[in-house]
C-alpha cells in the first residue's frame, strides 16, 4: 500500500481493522500534528498496519476484556511528526529511539518490528487513585501479557504500551516512585506477582 495522498485513501486507510475493537484511525490522531498542520500519516502503511496488529491482538485487546475500554491517548507518530515534537520540546524522544515505538512504520535499530500506544483504562482509575496504585497494573500486565516496555505517567495513571519482536520485558515510571518497577536483572522481575494485583480483578 502507498502513502495515502487523497482523503479517499487515508479514509480507506483508518478504515483498516486492526483487531476486533480497533480501526487504524483509532490510532492517527496527534494533537501536535493537528495544532501545527503537519500530516501525521505512515510513509509505510503496510508496516504500520502490521506492527499495529500485533500491538491491538496482543496487547490492547486482552486489557480491554478485562479492564474495559482502552482509551487511546496518544499512538501513532510519522518520522515528521515526531522530529517536530522532539525539536520543540513536547515530550517526543528522537526519531531514532522512537523507531518501533511510536513511529510504527519504522523497524528499531535491531531490525525488529514494534509499536506503541499511550493509553488510559478509564474503569482502573475510577477504582485505584491512591500513591502507588499504577503498580497494580503495572504487575498484571507483566504477568499476563507480551508487552516489551510500559512507561506510566501520573494523570490518570496513563502510561506507553509497546510491541515489539524482541521483547524487552521493562517498567518505568514517572510517578512516584520514580524509576525502574523492574528489568531482566532485577531481583523482582521473574515470578508471580499476583500479590500485588490480585485485587484489582
Amino acid at each position: 500500500m502507498r502513502k495515502p495522498a487523497s482523503v479517499d485513501s487515508l479514509t480507506e486507510f483508518g478504515r483498516v481493522r486492526l483487531s476486533k475493537s480497533f480501526f487504524m484511525r483509532d490510532f492517527l490522531f496527534s494533537d501536535i500534528a493537528a495544532i501545527h498542520g503537519l500530516s501525521n500519516i505512515p510513509y509505510d502503511p503496510d508496516l504500520a498496519i502490521k506492527a499495529g496488529k500485533k500491538l491491538c491482538a496482543d496487547l490492547l485487546e486482552p486489557l480491554q476484556e478485562t479492564f474495559g475500554r482502552v482509551a487511546v491517548r496518544s499512538a501513532y507518530r510519522s518520522e515528521d511528526v515526531n522530529q517536530f515534537g522532539n525539536e520543540k520540546g513536547y515530550n517526543c524522544a528522537s526519531n531514532e529511539s522512537n523507531y518501533a515505538g511510536h513511529i510504527w512504520d519504522r523497524l528499531d535499530a535491531n531490525g525488529h518490528m514494534g509499536a506503541t500506544a499511550c493509553v488510559i483504562v478509564p474503569a482502573f482509575w475510577d477504582r485505584f487513585q491512591q500513591a502507588g496504585d499504577w503498580q497494580k497494573l503495572a504487575w498484571w500486565v507483566h504477568d499476563n501479557l507480551p508487552y516489551s516496555e510500559l512507561e506510566f505517567f501520573p494523570k490518570y495513571w496513563a502510561f506507553n504500551i509497546n510491541w515489539n519482536e524482541a521483547p524487552k520485558r521493562r517498567i518505568y515510571s514517572y510517578v512516584n516512585p520514580k524509576g525502574w518497577l523492574t528489568k531482566p536483572g532485577m531481583e523482582n522481575h521473574a515470578g508471580d506477582h499476583s500479590a500485588h494485583w490480585r485485587d484489582i480483578l
